[in-house]
């Protein structure tokens, strides 16, 4: 193959250098941008001759990384899940950051700033003993935003690319690039702060279920819960009792009963699936039975798939690019 490749510079380089010599003007010389585009070209070729078996061996070495981390991380997440969680949220948090100061994308720096302490203030109030009676409703309210936010921007960002297939862009711009860029931020900034909000959401849900006192993680709550209340965020699940907030309730199949808002900020946004008291698994697809919730659902499996790029195929990424400078491979 490094024949072939000398060969082929060979012949392009002969090609390029009378390229000038064409039938109206046999002896045009070539311009400046003309001779450096040669000496690239050449100098390229001349750099990559014999390279075909080491650029197979890197693309080895990579589909190696690949099939390895998916078991380490399925084995890591099955034996030792707060570890795996604690990891994954740290690097979500910290690595798109650090790449936006290192490459210069402040705007996502300075969105990033304003969610963190947003975030950071709603967090602790979530921590706070004891807990507040409006705090549990903030709270979900406040992750609730972020995810709806997150789906409208994906949403957003689907229905620009779809108009950019089919040429409705053309009615604002010839150029169909900015339309796409666009897109990619969109859904690039939905994408991440869904996943974030959910993965911090999901541990907020638990620290105030257990400060209530209605949720034990590893086991059953010792504590009674009554028929009406819930036990999300331990208010009252009678309407009557509160004119002013007259939230429909929802029964789940063991017979207990949340506010209708609070279990789909469980499910949905604290990535829950089973009873928060009795821990008995909940159909998602009774629940959210209408048409319209249907791509909530799949929304959520989606983002948990973005986790998966944007924390540990980077990472992955990098570990093979040190295994090949490590054996010489470039």
């Amino acid at each position: 193959s490094s024949g072939i490749n000398a060969e082929y510079g060979g012949v392009m380089e002969r090609k390029l250098l009378h390229a000038g010599h064409d039938h109206g003007h046999p002896h045009r010389e070539l311009s400046d941008k003309e001779k450096k585009f040669i000496e690239e070209q050449v100098e390229w070729q001349k750099e990559h001759e014999g390279h075909d078996l080491m650029h197979a061996e890197m693309l080895l070495v990579l589909f190696g990384m690949l099939f390895l981390s998916q078991i380490i991380l399925i084995v890591w997440k099955s034996k030792h899940v707060r570890s795996y969680n604690i990891v994954s949220l740290t690097g979500l948090w910290i690595i798109p950051v650090g790449m936006s100061i290192y490459h210069g994308y402040w705007r996502f720096v300075g969105v990033w700033l304003l969610f963190t302490l947003v975030t950071l203030y709603v967090i602790r109030l979530a921590r706070c003993k004891p807990l507040g009676g409006k705090t549990p409703r903030l709270v979900y309210k406040w992750f609730q935003f972020t995810y709806n936010a997150s789906y409208g921007f994906g949403i957003c960002s689907y229905i620009l690319m779809m108009c950019v297939l089919f040429g409705l862009h053309t009615l604002f711009t010839e150029d169909p690039e900015p339309v796409i860029d666009f897109c990619i931020v969109l859904f690039f900034y939905g994408g991440y702060f869904g996943v974030l909000g959910r993965d911090l959401s999901e541990l907020c849900a638990e620290e105030m279920a257990s400060t209530i006192g209605y949720y034990d993680k590893d086991s059953m709550s010792s504590r009674s819960l009554e028929d009406n209340i819930c036990a999300v965020c331990g208010q009252s699940t009678n309407s009557a009792d509160d004119a002013t907030d007259p939230e429909p309730v929802y029964k789940l199949s063991c017979g207990h009963v949340f506010h209708d808002y609070c279990i789909r900020g469980w499910c949905i946004v604290g990535k829950k699936q089973t009873c928060p008291y009795c821990k008995e698994k909940v159909d998602l697809q009774r629940l959210f039975s209408a048409p319209w919730e249907k791509p909530h659902m799949l929304y959520g499996r989606l983002l948990d798939w973005i986790r998966y790029l944007i924390v540990w195929h980077p990472a992955i990424i990098m570990i093979a690019q040190a295994i090949n400078d490590y054996l010489g491979l470039k």
